[in-house]
């Protein structure tokens, strides 16, 4: 078969094209078994991946959705630096955290980036971009609610070799690890980084080897272009027109807010527009979020709009525009605090859900517990006396839609499919006892259909001297229904000290002192309800009260289900559901 002949091999192309997105899942699997962090091992807190020669990404595996999108914006950071020829090389390894740039996020999601060559000539990147433990700053575990710069944050990498052909830079190394409080783990797992960029090295020069050079570019472009059918294919099934929606951001960490954000969405037959203008300007405290991580929040939705299981590449995202005022809350410039950034970058995509959710409720449902509700633990574990840190986001109640109920205990649409430390890792590696952790049932997110539980997890420091630091947005913006179901409920966290005394509740603190017997009590959302709940079956309602999502008193107050309470069967109705089936009828 001749090398033309191959070209047009449409099952070639195919099998070259599935061969990526098997590279990016085997460097994914690569980092997380590598790892020293439990954020990274356990949770998965990183994505890794490829990109073309020109930083189009092809393949990303990936643990969390908000990093979708970013590896490609750190790889158009190295060209734009490392452009002109020969000045990247085989070996080289580069090393950014730039949060207003390829960062994109803040300084703890460390990015690295490798190019890869084939017979002397720039093919592809694999990069990746990992949570580290610790990267420096005024507090442990280096993401804060009360910082007001990017200095106070960490340590920042602009796009710096950390590898030149091959050789280490060891003064980096050696100033990375003066700064930071664990440096075995964030050492271990900038290793473990750099382990999984060189297996998508090898694979991809092999890839090139068996089917040739010409083969594998011919099918990146075909995975491209693939990707952007698709796109096209189902953006044609919308509905056309802008949608419009708005919200409020609870406050920056340090007293300064509501903040107003918006978006109008406009649906084209060939493009989908993201016009987030108008929003806040960019604030004092740590919740701005750059432009950058924008993009990768909207993606997140626009995929879930369009085609939640296509595999994700850049083809799928070309009709897709994002647009946002400069140095607004949502697009930060310089010297901006981004510690918290997921606190607004959610929102880019919760305005997005709930412009479209009124008119594709097949794809999305109401609103849900939304922030990352991220917590950082740390002090010194009572049997080793060495410094411990808990560095983890939390789960949540997700919103209820058309013909079903709320997922409970989820994560956040920015977290995807992460995992909680488990009790047992918690416990043994750390100076807590876990006392609670069991799903909230406060019966918020009322409707036909109703939202799904957040949850109580529960810390009792085993040592004096801990300190928390937590930051649970939609603390005072709840939830949202939509279609007559009600708000859900809201994400709050309260210390309960030793002796009795109750602080809080908190919807962001920083560096709250814990001594041995306070527990740290995080309460997170419930999710936002679907229709009127006085049209919720009377049999649903009779289970969810016997099963303890509701109480007696809110099947009939809210439900208008009058139900015994010790058997829990239904005894009758209120008057006001008797009403409302009548209107119904009529």
């Amino acid at each position: 078969m001749t090398e033309t002949k191959v070209k047009r091999d449409q099952f070639t192309l195919e099998i070259v094209k599935d061969s990526l997105i098997a590279i990016g899942d085997e460097m994914f699997h690569t980092l997380a078994r590598t790892s020293m962090s439990p954020i990274i091992y356990e949770v998965l807190d990183f994505a890794s991946g490829l990109t073309d020669a020109k930083g189009q990404l092809l393949t990303q595996g990936n643990g969390v959705t908000g990093f979708i999108g970013m590896l490609t914006f750190m790889v158009k950071q190295t060209l734009e630096k490392f452009g002109k020829e020969g000045e990247l090389k085989p070996g080289d390894i580069l090393i950014i955290n730039d949060p207003y740039g390829g960062g994109g996020s803040h300084l703890s999601d460390v990015g690295l980036v490798m190019p890869i060559f084939h017979e002397g000539e720039l093919v592809a990147f694999s990069a990746n971009k990992a949570h580290w433990t610790e990267v420096g700053g005024k507090d442990p575990g280096s993401w804060t609610t009360d910082s007001t710069e990017i200095f106070q944050e960490g340590l920042q990498f602009p796009c710096v070799k950390l590898f030149d052909e091959g050789k280490l830079n060891q003064a980096l190394v050696d100033i990375i690890a003066a700064n930071v409080r664990f440096p075995d783990l964030s050492l271990g797992d900038m290793w473990a980084q750099v382990a999984a960029l060189r297996t998508g090295e090898k694979r991809f020069r092999e890839l090139c080897d068996k089917y040739g050079k010409d083969v594998v570019m011919d099918s990146i472009d075909h995975l491209l272009r693939h990707g952007e059918q698709l796109a096209l294919k189902e953006i044609a099934k919308l509905p056309k027109g802008t949608f419009e929606a708005q919200d409020f951001i609870d406050d920056d960490g340090l007293g300064n807010g509501p903040f107003h954000v918006q978006v109008k969405v406009t649906i084209t037959d060939d493009e989908f527009i993201c016009d987030f203008r108008g929003s806040h300007p960019q604030v004092l405290g740590p919740v701005n979020c750059s432009y950058t991580a924008l993009v990768s929040a909207v993606r997140t939705i626009f995929l879930a709009v369009t085609n939640p299981s296509q595999d994700v590449n850049d083809g799928v995202f070309r009709p897709l525009k994002v647009i946002a005022d400069d140095r607004s809350i949502f697009s930060a410039e310089r010297p901006a605090a981004v510690s918290t950034y997921w606190e607004t970058m959610l929102y880019g995509a919760d305005l997005v859900w709930k412009a479209l959710a009124p008119v594709v409720p097949h794809r999305l449902n109401a609103g849900h517990l939304l922030s990352v509700c991220g917590v950082v633990l740390s002090g010194i574990h009572p049997d080793t006396n060495e410094p411990f840190l808990i560095v983890e986001p939390s789960v949540g109640g997700w919103g209820a839609g058309d013909g079903l109920d709320g997922a409970s205990g989820q994560f956040c649409i920015g977290d995807g499919e992460t995992y909680n430390v488990p009790v047992e890792v918690a416990e043994t590696r750390y100076g807590i006892m876990v006392e609670e952790y069991s799903l909230r049932t406060d019966g918020a997110g009322a409707g036909e259909f109703r939202g799904g539980c957040g949850v109580v997890r529960a810390y009792r420091a085993m040592s004096d001297g801990q300190t928390v630091t937590a930051t649970f947005g939609r603390h005072k913006f709840l939830p949202w229904g939509f279609n007559g179901g009600h708000d859900g409920s809201r994400n709050e966290f309260v210390i309960v000290k030793a002796n009795g005394e109750v602080a809080g509740p908190f919807g962001k603190c920083a560096r709250f002192p814990l001594n041995k017997g306070d527990v740290v009590r995080l309460m997170t959302a419930t999710g936002g309800g679907y229709g009127n709940p006085l049209n919720r079956p009377a049999e649903k309602v009779a289970w969810d009260a016997k099963n303890g999502y509701i109480s007696v008193e809110q099947a009939r107050d809210i439900y208008g289900i009058v139900l015994n309470p010790h058997t829990f069967e239904v005894e009758g109705v209120t008057p006001q559901r008797q009403t409302a089936k009548s209107e119904e009828r009529a």
